[in-house]
């Protein structure tokens, strides 16, 4: 598409409709991120809140994760995880 003072090619992005479908979290998941279906973004967003609310980024490498009781089970019963691998594991609890 051609923008009219500039007479560039703009690209237009469409959505990644894959993020926005809304997925069940399993039960462990729920514990954290509730019951009902959210999109893969809002589920890493809720995540993050819990972390951050509850202080489990350590204070040394502020990319790893230390999970409590609820994080573990997600966590595969990893006590540590960097935020990357996070992400890999919790799309295990979602269908």
């Amino acid at each position: 598409m051609f923008t009219p003072l500039t007479k560039e090619i703009t690209v237009v992005r469409k959505a990644n409709l894959a993020f926005m479908k809304p997925l069940q979290p399993s039960d462990a998941l729920a514990k954290i991120v509730g019951a009902k279906s959210l999109p893969r973004t809002q589920v890493v967003k809720k995540l993050w809140e819990y972390i951050k609310k509850h202080d489990l980024q350590d204070k040394k490498n502020r990319r790893n994760i230390n999970a409590d009781a609820n994080l573990k089970p997600v966590f595969g019963g990893k006590g540590t995880v960097s935020m990357f691998e996070m992400t890999k594991l919790v799309s295990k609890h979602l269908s």
